[in-house]
């Protein structure tokens, strides 16, 4: 049944996708958008690798992810069959929440943002973008849904949701859509997500959620675009190379790297699970470090 519905969607969404897409390059191409360099030939290609390395280990996963969640089904202790409207309206609510905690953990310790990362590496942002996944997030992004199918949510219409969601988070991913009014209010939308994107000291780790704003702005997490900043794409002070070895592992390597160095256990452990950018002698700094900096530099 997952399959036949995916299969269905896939066939109704991909022609959005490419005309979509193809719109954008046009106008890419045009006298003025040139200059931005919005696509490059190897950058889409890397987005295309990267959504077919994250597909695969999808599929890898999909019986576990399917096995687990009916069970945590079949213990489940709400039944939502008086109110389809509530079921459906709090199933999209949940969802969303969880899915702004497992992105806000993506980016607050080191170990899930070795992972996620990936999504990030681009120095572009365009349509494309959206689909430089995360390879090996469907190794773990079940166990986040097990307490919605624990309360009676079925897993059929968790990927239902999580299918709808996802289409909506790819299409933020653009230069060609400015702000939305008060839309900016409830939605996430292309303002607030190339402020997810940006490498800017001030736009670092915010703008986590998915569909809706509000639970940026209820955990601290939010900032708005501003007109007189200059987004700059990409990782902080840092370039990868398109090799996919070093595109999808260089985070990892890192992490091996401090791990092998002298140090106790639990500086070790740190280096794991603290926020990236975090080092126990100053040499490197994460970003709310790097905020504080720029608020307060020092002065030799």
């Amino acid at each position: 049944m997952v399959q036949e519905f995916e299969k269905a969607f896939f066939l109704w969404i991909t022609p959005l996708y490419i005309i979509l897409i193809s719109a954008e390059i046009v106008i890419s191409n045009s006298d003025y958008w040139r200059r931005k360099q919005n696509y490059s030939v190897s950058d889409t290609l890397t987005n295309v690798y990267l959504m077919l390395g994250n597909m695969g280990i999808d599929v890898l996963m999909r019986g576990v992810s399917i096995f687990c969640l009916f069970y945590a089904y079949n213990v489940r202790v709400f039944d939502f069959s008086f109110s389809p409207v509530l079921y459906w309206v709090s199933l999209f609510l949940f969802e969303d929440l969880i899915f702004y905690w497992i992105h806000r953990s993506e980016h607050m310790i080191r170990l899930f943002w070795a992972v996620h990362v990936t999504h990030h590496s681009s120095q572009k942002f365009n349509l494309t973008t959206g689909f430089r996944s995360s390879v090996f997030q469907p190794v773990y992004r079940f166990l986040w849904f097990l307490p919605l199918a624990f309360l009676g949510y079925k897993p059929f219409d968790l990927f239902i949701i999580f299918s709808i969601t996802q289409t909506y988070g790819i299409l933020l991913h653009t230069n060609f859509v400015g702000k939305l009014g008060f839309l900016e209010k409830i939605l996430v939308t292309p303002s607030h997500h190339r402020v997810h994107h940006a490498s800017n000291v001030e736009y670092l780790d915010k703008n986590m959620g998915m569909c809706l704003i509000i639970w940026d702005k209820f955990f601290g997490t939010f900032q708005a675009e501003k007109e007189e900043v200059r987004t700059e794409y990409g990782l902080y002070q840092k370039s990868v190379s398109p090799n996919p070895k070093e595109t999808i592992f260089h985070e990892f390597q890192a992490i091996i790297r401090d791990l092998k160095r002298p140090l106790p256990l639990g500086l070790k452990l740190k280096y794991l699970f603290n926020p990236p950018g975090w080092s126990h002698d100053g040499s490197t700094q994460t970003s709310e470090e790097l905020r504080n900096l720029s608020k307060h530099p020092t002065h030799e």
